[in-house]
């Protein structure tokens, strides 16, 4: 059942979704199938103000419910928001803690998840938007390419349609990293946290996280309140990870490597003809700076989409500019562009 959660002026729920035995496109089965959530907000009497928002790789509902409030980026006391926890982010099922899991969940399965769990639990069919961030945004992508009738926009910050190349070798850098660790047993699983490749993968994740313009300014310093860079990566980085599962990690990595919305029958593979069957409104926020989800992706992106916009999020924070807590310029560049969305 719901339960109140965190303290606020506005209606916060949560709870989990029993979705049995589920089976996952690529194959295997997710037995006994559980799918994490929160909500901020109330439902309209004719649940026309509903905005899906998934997580990102490794975040929970928690974590990113920052930019929720009257005055934040998604407003609870407009919209009825649904945080749906991906799977493997250590509240829904994931690679840690059920046996049997597949060896590739992917985007899409988390998706049609989603969809049920908007349907069974609230009977809600259609959203007014869905709104994600980087994995997050890769699944609201999905939203809108697997549900074209029932997505009215779609807000994608720091996300693409697919995972591009350079990204997956990016992600293949980590996914190597966790198997050289003694503790790999092979198939994503680990006989205990192999805590000398966790610190590796923090640091690989520090080069690519942030850009070279944000090292060369010393911004770990000077905004973010770091003596040094030794120090800096041990607290944001090494830290960040060290409490995380492996296996978890592992299968999420692989979850954002195989990212392709028009992978599967409906669209074979042809991305462009997947693209095209948005009816959404598609507002694309790229950070200008980040280097796993280019700007150019989503300019490549663009001219396929009936109905979208390009608007790179200026700065030198790469990635992080598409989740700017404590960043005033990049936080108020993308509120007031997600305001204005949702608000045409």
């Amino acid at each position: 059942m719901p339960k109140g959660s965190v303290l606020t002026t506005w209606p916060v729920k949560e709870g989990v979704f029993e979705l049995g035995d589920l089976t996952a496109e690529r194959g295997g089965t997710i037995h006994g199938a559980r799918l994490a959530w929160q909500t901020h907000g109330t439902l309209n009497a004719d649940k026309s103000n509903v905005i899906v928002y998934p997580t990102s790789y490794t975040a929970t509902h928690d974590a990113q419910s920052w930019l929720i409030g009257p005055d934040g980026i998604l407003d609870p006391q407009r919209w009825f928001i649904v945080i749906p926890d991906m799977f493997s982010n250590g509240l829904s099922s994931g690679a840690a803690n059920t046996p049997g899991y597949p060896g590739l969940v992917t985007v899409r399965d988390n998706v049609l998840a989603q969809a049920r769990l908007l349907q069974e639990v609230w009977g809600i069919q259609s959203v007014a938007a869905a709104y994600g961030f980087s994995m997050g945004a890769m699944q609201a992508y999905h939203w809108a390419a697997l549900f074209p009738e029932r997505v009215q926009r779609a807000i994608i910050v720091c996300g693409s349609a697919r995972t591009a190349l350079h990204n997956q070798v990016f992600l293949s850098g980590l996914l190597r990293t966790l198997e050289a660790a003694p503790e790999y047993l092979g198939n994503g699983q680990f006989s205990a946290e192999p805590l000398l490749a966790l610190r590796a993968f923090g640091h690989i994740y520090a080069g690519w996280g942030l850009s070279q313009d944000f090292y060369r300014a010393e911004l770990f310093k000077t905004v973010l309140g770091a003596p040094d860079l030794d120090t800096y990566l041990k607290t944001d980085w090494e830290a960040g990870f060290a409490d995380l599962r492996a296996a978890d990690l592992y299968a999420q990595a692989l979850t954002w490597q195989s990212g392709d919305l028009s992978a599967g029958d409906l669209y074979g593979g042809d991305l462009p003809r997947a693209l095209a069957a948005i009816q959404a409104r598609v507002l694309l926020l790229p950070g200008e700076t980040d280097l796993y989800f280019r700007v150019a992706d989503n300019a490549a992106e663009l001219p396929y989409l009936r109905s979208g916009e390009l608007r790179p999020i200026p700065g030198v924070w790469g990635h992080r500019a598409g989740s700017p807590a404590g960043l005033p310029d990049e936080l108020a560049f993308l509120k007031a562009a997600v305001r204005q969305w949702l608000e045409n």
